[in-house]
């Protein structure tokens, strides 16, 4: 028997049930939320405590001068935050300096501004757009996935964002790394893909917190170093 129906006539239930319509969520990256991306992605927290021991172990001893230059930065963002320091700043007050002293400027690596992703879940029943603050990459690999907040937002807020992200990068078998900053405060994931998707995340650091700048760049530089050497 063939049902003939009129498109006037025709019910979403009915479009469900003859067709295997499936209803798709469209989520920013912005808006995304950690329990989300467990629910959606399957993404797991690692139990290791050794998963994650790029952020602390074999950190490379920074010159006078690299010291010198951490200290300019702290100086001059204490200073410009008598005023609400908004993204745009973070991002060159404190951000350039950091990556440019781990050599992230500099070969191999290239830097991509506002670079545009989407990731599907696996039913394809979730899929999340948004635009990555500063991308790190060796091509063809991704290094370094950098989300940046004003001043006054938690770091809380940009975790998942940045986890969304790096979801998004093509490559399996090596890890992603990711770095949220909101100029007084830094933190890094470390993000692999093999079967299920795991994270963990560093301590967080803080400006404010005497050798923790120093500690931002010795992490930095040590991916940088992992990453040459892969």
């Amino acid at each position: 028997m063939v049902q003939l129906l009129q498109g006037k006539d025709i019910t979403l239930a009915q479009l469900i049930d003859e067709f295997r319509l499936q209803m798709v969520q469209l989520l920013q990256g912005k808006d995304i939320t950690l329990a989300q991306l467990i629910d959606e992605f399957r993404l797991q927290l690692a139990d290791d405590e050794h998963f994650f021991s790029e952020w602390q172990d074999d950190l490379p001893e920074l010159s006078d001068l690299e010291k010198q230059s951490l200290k300019e930065v702290k100086a001059e963002y204490l200073h410009l935050s008598k005023y609400p320091i908004l993204e745009p700043v973070v991002k060159m007050v404190v951000l350039s300096p950091l990556l440019r002293l781990a050599g992230f400027y500099q070969p191999p690596f290239y830097i991509a501004s506002e670079q545009e992703v989407k990731i599907s879940s696996e039913d394809e029943g979730t899929i999340i757009r948004g635009r990555i603050d500063i991308l790190a990459f060796h091509p063809p690999f991704w290094v370094l996935v950098i989300e940046a907040k004003r001043a006054e937002y938690s770091l809380e807020v940009a975790i998942p964002q940045a986890l969304a992200y790096m979801l998004a990068n093509a490559s399996n078998d090596k890890p992603t790394y990711g770095f949220v900053i909101n100029g007084r405060e830094f933190q890094f994931i470390k993000l692999t893909k093999q079967g299920t998707p795991r994270y963990a995340l560093s301590y967080t650091l803080s400006l404010n917190r005497e050798d923790d700048l120093h500690t931002v760049v010795k992490v930095l530089k040590r991916i940088a170093h992992l990453i040459r050497n892969s």
